[in-house]
């Protein structure tokens, strides 16, 4: 977690898709995977804002742009847009960072030149105001 040069709140998380979320042929991860990501992002984010986990509230827009698979390390990174009374925007992306190879052997991977964006999104999470313990200079 950290702010960026203009103080916005950020997270980020970087983890290796396994086996076990394969949901599709050819070992491709079901999108779901990578909204769980986002999820605990903005659980994160409401933590570090409020010390209340919140309750994600809706998507605005959510695209999945490239295919991800197993053995894909995926870097996924969160940060707060917006802050109302009780509503929290948040801008999410998704990027492969190292991929499998195994053209090279089974268990060869490669790292990225260019980590490629895999899924970006924007949501909103909800803190009722009775539950915002954390006190923000609005």
């Amino acid at each position: 977690m950290a702010t960026n040069g203009e103080g916005a709140l950020e997270a980020k998380l970087r983890v290796r898709m396994a086996p076990a979320d394969a949901r599709y042929a050819g070992g491709l991860i079901d999108g779901a995977a990578i909204t769980a990501l986002f999820g605990d992002l903005a659980t994160e984010l409401s933590i570090r804002y409020d010390g209340d986990e919140g309750l994600f509230r809706a998507y605005e827009e959510i695209e999945f742009l490239v295919p991800v698979g197993v053995g894909d390390y995926i870097e996924a990174r969160a940060r707060l847009l917006e802050a109302g009374n009780t509503s929290r925007r948040i801008e999410f992306e998704a990027y492969k960072q190292i991929t499998p190879a195994p053209e090279h052997g089974p268990t060869a991977a490669e790292v990225l030149d260019e980590p490629i964006l895999v899924a970006r999104a924007v949501g909103t999470v909800v803190v009722p105001a009775d539950r915002q313990r954390l006190q923000r200079a609005r």
